[in-house]
C-alpha cells in the first residue's frame, strides 16, 4: 500500500506532508500503523475505526470515510489518501479532495 500510495501522490503532485488524512484498508491496526511508518505520516492523520467494526473487507474504506465524516473529521478541501489491498494481490490508491456534501 505504501508503494501504491507514493505513486498516486506523485501523480497528483502532492507531497505526503500535504495529505490531511490517510484512509487505508481496515484489515488490522498493525498494517495501518506500518503504512503510516513507511509513508512518514503521523498516526494522528490515520482514519482508523477497525476497533469498532472489525475487518469489513471491500467496504472498509467507504465505512471509515462515512464514520469519520459523520464525526466531523473532514473539512472542505481536505486532502485524503485512500489506499487498499485485497485478495488476488490487487491494490489501488486514490488522492482526493474532500467535497462539499449536502444531505437531503
Amino acid at each position: 500500500m505504501a508503494q501504491s500510495s507514493s505513486a498516486v501522490l506523485a501523480k497528483a503532485g502532492w507531497g505526503v506532508d500535504e495529505v490531511d488524512h490517510v484512509v487505508g484498508h481496515q484489515a488490522n491496526l498493525h498494517i495501518l500503523h506500518a503504512l503510516a511508518r513507511e509513508l512518514g505520516v503521523g498516526r494522528e492523520r490515520l482514519v482508523c475505526h477497525i476497533d469498532q467494526v472489525g475487518n469489513t473487507s471491500a467496504a472498509s474504506i467507504p465505512l471509515a470515510l462515512a464514520d469519520a465524516a459523520a464525526k466531523g473529521h473532514f473539512q472542505l478541501h481536505d486532502r485524503l489518501l485512500l489506499t487498499a489491498f485485497g485478495a488476488g494481490l490487487a491494490w489501488a490508491s486514490a488522492a482526493i479532495t474532500w467535497p462539499e456534501i449536502t444531505l437531503a
